[in-house]
């Protein structure tokens, strides 16, 4: 492991770090030059400690001090400068981490904070230090803990790992360069996410007979995808500051009286495909994205 570099944190635009994204692919691979991890079903995370002072928000700088506070107390407890980059989970009966459950928390199923990434330590940037250092480096300064736990990883064999997470029925995994360095706020061709299933992000733009109504940008309209039942344990609570008047989406034309909404509220679906139009097939509700920016949300 080499010395680290004397780079200090630069200054930022922002008042929080954007964290480096994975593109998606279909197929799962092998390789030597890559890691693969479990690809989590929760809310990705980013931690900033300062000795007793902790910043855990989300990958659009929402705060998750008050949400999530028995995290933020571990973190604490750790007494390091240190920036670290993860996934906040729950985990059902079977160790499986769970998006509803998350929105659902209540203190009773196990509650983890996965740590994948160091981006810094001791004020000096890590981020253009190799992957595999990077990882290394955390394993050795994050002692073992029920709540803040490191994120393990196999090298090369992703096909096998995938195999496994489809047949235990998990989200899927992650493959990441070895040798990669951290791309803040880049969608980047070094990580690749590869699902066990098909599962994207839409945007809640109206409400009709029981059904969410779904739209995805293309380009910067916000265009229609279909709607899909909310269940009888959605969070109505959500939805109520955000009704307007008018239809945020041009051209389309509801069979239907709906109550529009303001177009900032994410959720996470599952479907079989797309129609020609580009609406969602069977799409199955598995919960909010409250650490999701709805501009982010596009067509594919």
């Amino acid at each position: 492991m080499t010395a680290l570099k004397e780079e200090r944190i630069p200054h930022r635009k922002t008042s929080y770090i954007h964290p480096m994204l994975a593109r998606e692919v279909r197929e799962p691979f092998s390789d030597e030059h890559w890691l693969f991890e479990e690809k989590w079903d929760g809310y990705r995370a980013i931690a900033e400690l300062k000795k007793d002072q902790v910043r855990l928000y989300s990958r659009n700088g929402r705060s998750f001090n008050e949400t999530f506070p028995h995290i933020v107390n571990a973190l604490r407890a750790l007494r390091m400068d240190a920036v670290l980059d993860g996934e906040i989970v729950v985990l059902d009966d079977m160790g499986k981490s769970s998006l509803p459950l998350l929105e659902r928390y209540d203190g009773r199923l196990p509650l983890r904070f996965q740590v994948f990434d160091l981006l810094y330590k001791d004020g000096h940037c890590l981020e253009e230090q190799p992957l595999l250092w990077r990882k290394q480096l955390l394993k050795t300064i994050l002692p073992p803990g029920d709540l803040v736990r490191y994120n393990d990883h196999v090298r090369g064999n992703g096909i096998e790992l995938f195999q496994l997470a489809s047949a235990d029925a998990r989200e899927g995994i992650i493959g990441k360069l070895a040798d990669s360095v951290y791309s803040e706020g880049r969608r980047s061709p070094d990580w690749l996410k590869i699902k066990t299933h098909r599962e994207t992000e839409a945007i809640i733009v109206g409400v009709a007979d029981g059904s969410l109504l779904l739209a995805r940008y293309e380009d910067d309209r916000l265009c229609y995808a279909g709607r899909v039942d909310k269940g009888p344990d959605f969070p109505e609570s959500a939805l109520r500051p955000l009704v307007r008047k008018t239809s945020p989406v041009k051209g389309f034309v509801p069979e239907n009286p709906v109550t529009w909404l303001r177009p900032t509220l994410v959720c996470t679906i599952r479907y079989t495909d797309l129609s020609a139009e580009g609406w969602f097939r069977e799409p199955c509700f598995r919960g909010l994205r409250l650490d999701k920016n709805a501009r982010e949300v596009r067509g594919n």
